[in-house]
């Protein structure tokens, strides 16, 4: 934690920046700090960081006026001996220090990074990228747990590396182009996003259900029951490339199920297979609070069928017409297209309380892009170039449970580690 106060350096007759490292235990910050309390000092800034059982911790004191600093520094050399830590002290100019704070009001970024494992260049690039476009890093955390050196290789592993970044690129757009593009060369994903209120103070997750909640497209899985599963794939494949009109091509499919039997529904929806990390998003984001929608081109038969299995607080997807136990090849009421996902999720936020800002969108398809693009955090899921590049931000390395983090959650914080330390 970092924590920032100005203060008249006026009253301070030197500023000093202390850096203690070495093996960290517990009373090392308290012991320090204590002695500096007994010479009435004042902190200008403070952070610390613990890696592997190594302390990093650094001080920015401002020494009273008329007061000596040598036999602070003397006392800070014993204490810091006695408690088997190494110190030194560097004096900061005044100037250099009311430029520092000049600087406090500048624009914030947080960049995440994510990946199966996380390797030196990926983060050489990545600070790279970030130092060419004018920021610099101020803090970087790890938000995914620790992995064993034995760990199974065939295991679905993830690994996340938070950075705090501040100045304003001049190009944010071209910057984000960078970043993709890196992500696309090294398989990893990248996100940036401005570092504000609404960035910790999401209340609405909105998602799409085929290709995103499920690793399948539903009408492609009735089309297959139907005999004309290639017809309807490559008519789906199309439309999700952004070739077609959305609303036009799930009329040719429609078409192409009429006749299909009722009964065929339940056995599709018993083997549709769910995305990775799907369970585990739903369970914490509704043990927080979150409110959660299925906002489909797909049907409700199978939005429901998830609600009721996860606990989606809303379903709002495509009736099937059938008669007679028959699908007609129509649908009853409005088709949910790309603008009709974007008015829901307006309207769910509003019956909800949360502004647009406070929302986070998913999807994998362009006719998602609309809702997309209004919410305060559009996630691109494992999806079509066009999409990508069009969403704010994408995920394609790892599973829906990676969006945690881009909301700042670390594993530790996670519903299984929760029941697991209980």
């Amino acid at each position: 934690m970092r924590s920032e106060k100005t203060v008249n350096t006026k009253s301070a007759s030197e500023i000093l920046l202390l850096k203690i490292t070495g093996v960290d235990k517990p009373g090392v910050t308290s012991s320090i700090t204590a002695m500096l309390a007994g010479y009435a000092v004042d902190i200008l800034d403070i952070g610390q960081a613990v890696i592997h059982d190594s302390l990093s911790l650094g001080i920015l004191i401002g020494v009273p006026a008329g007061a000596e600093s040598s036999p602070l520094l003397r006392d800070i050399l014993f204490k810091a001996h006695e408690l088997g830590v190494q110190v030194s002290f560097d004096p900061v100019d005044e100037s250099a220090y009311s430029q520092w704070v000049e600087e406090q009001g500048k624009s914030r970024h947080i960049i995440t990074l994510l990946a199966r494992k996380i390797s030196a260049e990926h983060i050489a690039e990545l600070s790279r990228v970030a130092a060419d476009h004018g920021l610099n890093i101020d803090n970087i955390s790890r938000l995914s747990g620790r992995v064993a050196l034995d760990a199974d290789p065939a295991e679905k592993t993830r690994a996340c590396v938070e950075f705090s970044v501040r100045g304003m690129p001049a190009d944010t757009e071209a910057l984000r182009t960078a970043f993709l593009g890196l992500a696309k060369e090294m398989d990893i994903d990248i996100a940036i996003q401005k570092d504000d209120i609404y960035r910790r103070n999401r209340r609405l997750v909105v998602f799409d259900m085929d290709s995103t909640l499920i690793e399948a497209e539903v009408i492609d899985e009735l089309a297959i029951e139907a005999g004309v599963g290639e017809q309807v794939a490559a008519i789906t494949e199309s439309a999700m490339r952004g070739e077609i009109d959305f609303t036009e091509s799930f009329a040719r499919r429609m078409a192409l199920l009429k006749g299909l039997d009722e009964s065929v529904l339940e056995r599709v929806a018993a083997r549709l297979p769910l995305t990775e990390g799907v369970e585990e998003l739903v369970a914490n984001l509704k043990a927080l609070g979150f409110k959660t929608a299925i906002l489909s081109g797909g049907f409700n038969y199978f939005g429901r069928f998830l609600q009721q299995k996860m606990g989606f607080d809303y379903v709002h997807a495509n009736e099937l017409e059938i008669v007679d136990g028959k699908v007609t090849g129509n649908v009853v009421g409005t088709v949910v297209d790309g603008q009709r996902k974007a008015q829901l999720l307006r309207e769910i936020a509003a019956s909800e309380g949360v502004s647009l800002e406070q929302t986070i969108a998913v999807g994998d398809g362009a006719n998602d892009l609309p809702m997309l693009s209004i919410a305060g955090l559009g996630i691109a899921f494992r999806a079509k170039p066009l999409v990508r590049q069009s969403a704010k931000q994408a995920i394609s390395t790892l599973g829906l449970d990676g969006i945690l983090y881009l909301i700042g959650f670390r594993d530790r914080d996670t519903l299984q580690e929760r029941q697991t330390s209980d």
